[in-house]
């Protein structure tokens, strides 16, 4: 079945040095570097259009033709989301790079899912590496976070990946059945959700997994989904791929029938950010 491509842009916690080294903006401020790479996004040809024909910001999921536009959500940092809604073109989407799992109270420092939704942020991403393993969320935690996010209206960019050691181990399919099995046991209903599924051991360090390995992970991945959740599941849930993804390898990544788009961490930054959304094309 034919799955609508996706691409995400998680630009992190990058500061204003990182962003003129990445994309060489030109500005005083991080304000200003996070317009001009949103400006650049609005001045690229995007072939075809990006972008679902929707005039809200929120998520679009389902199967659709190979034709169809590439779907596009960019992560910044939860201090310039409202920038970013404010100044892309329209069909690009932003994203959370994280939400909590309730929906209002004396959290200091979270953000609820109803909060993104009011302020007209559709997208999410939960279980990132760096979140599980810099401030030690456990599967548990984020299935609650993704269930919440779900509840609350918002599409998910669910993150999933093993650790070098765990490949080598031959522990790669364990480990991220086991991430999604968490999150099955909070949820039933996969239609909001993205997978991206991100090898730890490639992600910023210029690794990557080969387009078979990539493929390998994702067929795997696509088949717990047939196997746990349901055939529907499996035939229009798309699986995305990132680790060091960049404009070189992104076509033969794109290539891959289980290889749905992918999730781009630094090169988001960069103006070849736009190849890797023309990957498709």
């Amino acid at each position: 079945m034919a799955r609508q491509f996706f691409v995400g842009g998680n630009f992190k916690m990058y500061n204003v040095h990182h962003l003129r080294i990445l994309c060489s903006a030109i500005g005083n401020g991080t304000i200003k570097s996070i317009q001009d790479i949103i400006q650049n996004l609005n001045d690229a040809k995007l072939d075809p259009d990006t972008g679902p024909n929707e005039e809200n910001n929120y998520a679009q999921i389902g199967s659709a033709d190979r034709g169809a536009p590439t779907e596009v959500v960019i992560s910044p940092p939860a201090i310039y989301l409202l920038v970013a809604r404010e100044h892309l073109r329209k069909g690009i989407k932003v994203a959370a790079q994280n939400v909590f799992d309730k929906p209002n109270g004396a959290f200091t420092g979270e953000i609820s899912a109803e909060q993104l939704k009011d302020s007209g942020i559709g997208w999410t991403l939960t279980g990132h590496s760096e979140r599980r393993v810099i401030l030690g969320e456990e599967d548990k935690f984020i299935a609650s976070k993704t269930k919440a996010a779900l509840d609350g209206g918002l599409g998910v960019i669910l993150c999933i990946g093993e650790t070098l050691e765990q490949r080598e181990s031959k522990k790669t399919i364990e480990v991220v059945t086991s991430q999604l099995r968490a999150v099955a046991e909070q949820t039933k209903d996969w239609s909001k959700i993205v997978i991206a599924y991100e090898p730890v051991w490639a992600i910023g360090t210029g690794k990557v997994a080969t387009t078979e390995q990539a493929q390998e992970v994702h067929q795997e991945i696509r088949k717990w989904l047939g196997s746990t959740i349901s055939q529907d599941a499996s035939d229009k849930t798309r699986i995305i791929y990132g680790g060091s993804v960049s404009e070189k390898n992104c076509r033969d990544l794109a290539q891959q029938p289980d290889i749905d788009g992918f999730l781009v961490g630094g090169a988001s930054l960069k103006p070849a950010f736009v190849d890797i959304i023309n990957a498709k094309a």
